[in-house]
């Protein structure tokens, strides 16, 4: 459906950037009565920063498409990162372009005297994050006595980051008599509270379909070993050729390495975390939009607010903390009709964290192992005999060189030499193997409610190997097995028969993982045991008859199984 009638100005506005239609989001706030506060939950990536700039220009401009000269500002938007705040200071500065307004921004990391000129000079809309908004308030350079509109974005996030007081001392400030709009991802409880305080009879709208994962993302998994993260996201990134990536990092140590690691192997990527300027987070953002840069490493700062349109990919090098994250982060992509892939690194260890995690948000999540480096080579082939390049009209000078070119050379060579070109701009793919034995049942792909069977399954040619903890260790299989799996980089059914002796225990491999294992056994910087071959396998165990077994008597007399702890007296 076209967008409901609005300001003249803002409908030219979003004919020229082709906004045909609304979101469901924009839609609900345009129906919604007018001059109400609202309380408005939805989806990442919804179209939010339009939503709410066409809901207040009715209170700022009335019936006339220009503003008058610049004063003290008449609407306030606060954003939890100053990466969500510049951007909403790009979205309304196309959105009331033509009706004269004058856009401030207000974050931290910025130019603080640079922000109390222009607030000085006079404007009509203000963007900020709360803190930098609080200490210009504070200081006097920011006068509120004419605001009619106070817009929280990412409410939520607000409260998760500690913004509460700076909140709250903000509303407090600005006249009562005002709107106020209330935007987040989710309303709990703390939401509802703050709504409650400072809200008038709010309009309460809400376009998240519950339960239901976001349709324009696909959501895909991939096993690999502990140590190989970088491979693994080499040939991830290599397979999927996005425009722009997006690769999650759980911290700045790790967003600096792996950025590092990429840009060694000829990846043109940029950094984003915390600790950067902001100059330095702007320019990173603005040469991934700009395509000087594909891939942008980053921390969670980079989870909410982002809207980089061409973002096909994002990569969750590290397992997100929780649901929330994982929706956030995966939120960048698939935004406003567009369609995108998320991909999850899940090491072996972590492989039931990650399903719980994905079961947590109900996505539905398709398991693989990482992109073999044969198949990366075939899209290579497919997309170099795709490349428009080819089909292209040469132009005459094109025409002269390719004519000298061919005086010299054979078609034939001059084609190879085309093929080395290409290929020489691209990282090679790494050697990879999945991690998941062929045919074997995990938790991602077992039918629920069934479960998976426990029978083993013949294991076939086997090897023998040896761990110095024994019977004088408490040994036991039940908390051997997962310390074998992860020291050696395997899965339980790629284990047999474990035999616990006096001062070892020795246990079985499967063939075709025995390299593998005794490799990362190499790797491993355990100095607590030792795991080394075994050689042939151990004797069965003899069968000893025992005599009957009688009751023992502990230093009380009494009968039965010794207890723990003693009896308080009185």
């Amino acid at each position: 459906m076209p967008f409901p009638a609005t300001n003249p100005a803002l409908e030219r506005a979003l004919l020229a950037r082709e906004y045909t239609e609304p979101t469901a989001v924009q839609a609900a706030v345009l129906e919604a009565e007018p001059e109400r506060d609202l309380l408005v939950s939805a989806q990442t990536g919804s179209g939010k920063t339009v939503a709410y700039g066409l809901a207040f220009a009715s209170t700022l401009l009335g019936d006339a498409e220009k503003f008058e000269r610049a004063g003290p500002p008449l609407a306030l938007v606060v954003a939890p990162t100053r990466e969500l705040a510049m951007q909403v200071h790009r979205e309304l500065s196309w959105l009331y372009e033509q009706t004269g307004a004058r856009v401030v921004s207000c974050v931290g990391g910025m130019d603080a005297r640079f922000e109390q000129r222009a607030l000085a000079a006079g404007c009509h809309i203000v963007v900020g994050t709360p803190g930098r908004l609080k200490d210009h308030i504070e200081r006097g350079q920011l006068n509120l006595s004419a605001m009619r509109v106070v817009v929280l974005d990412e409410a939520d996030e607000m409260l998760d980051l500690g913004f509460r007081d700076d909140l709250e001392f903000i509303l407090g400030a600005a006249p009562s008599e005002r709107r106020t709009l209330l935007f987040s991802a989710t309303i709990a409880h703390d939401i509802a509270a703050l709504a409650r305080r400072f809200q008038k009879n709010a309009v309460r709208i809400d376009t998240l379909v519950r339960h239901q994962a976001h349709a324009d993302i696909e959501y895909r998994a991939v096993r690999m070993q502990a140590h190989e993260t970088e491979a693994a996201l080499i040939n991830v990134l290599r397979f999927y050729e996005a425009r722009s990536v997006l690769v999650f990092c759980a911290t700045r140590e790790a967003v600096r390495r792996l950025h590092a690691s990429l840009e060694q192997r000829g990846f043109a990527a940029v950094a984003l975390s915390g600790e950067l300027s902001q100059n330095d987070r702007t320019n990173a953002l603005q040469s991934l939009r700009d395509g000087r840069a594909r891939v942008c490493v980053a921390t969670d700062v980079a989870a909410r607010g982002l809207d980089l349109p061409d973002l096909g990919l994002v990569i969750h090098a590290d397992l997100p903390t929780g649901k929330e994250t994982l929706l956030h982060r995966s939120g960048r992509t698939g935004r406003a009709g567009r369609k995108g892939v998320c991909v999850l690194l899940v090491p072996h260890p972590k492989r039931r964290r990650a399903e719980a995690l994905l079961m947590s948000a109900n996505l539905q999540c398709s398991w693989s192992g990482p992109p073999s480096a044969d198949e990366i080579r075939a899209l290579d082939q497919e997309r170099l005999l795709a490349d428009p390049v080819l089909t292209e009209k040469a132009s005459g000078e094109d025409a002269v060189l390719a004519r000298k070119l061919l005086e010299g050379r054979s078609a034939e060579d001059i084609a190879a030499a085309l093929i080395r070109m290409h290929r020489a701009k691209l990282p090679a793919p790494a050697e990879l193997f999945d991690s998941q034995p062929q045919g074997a049942v995990t938790a991602a792909h077992a039918a629920r409610p069934e479960r998976a069977p426990k029978v083993r399954a013949e294991l076939g040619a086997t090897s023998w190997f040896r761990i110095s903890i024994g019977k004088q260790n408490n040994a036991d299989p039940k908390w051997l097995l997962p310390l074998i799996c992860r020291v050696g980089e395997v899965t339980k059914s790629e284990i047999g028969a474990i035999r616990v002796f006096d001062r070892e225990t020795k246990f079985e491999i499967v063939e075709a993982a025995a390299a593998r294992f005794a490799a990362a056994v190499d790797r491993s910087t355990e100095q607590e045991f030792r795991i080394s071959p075994a050689g042939a396998a151990p004797p069965p165990k003899a069968f000893t008859p025992r005599g009957p077994m009688v009751p023992r008597k502990d230093a009380a007399g009494d009968r039965g199984p010794k207890k723990f702890g003693r009896k308080r007296a009185g």
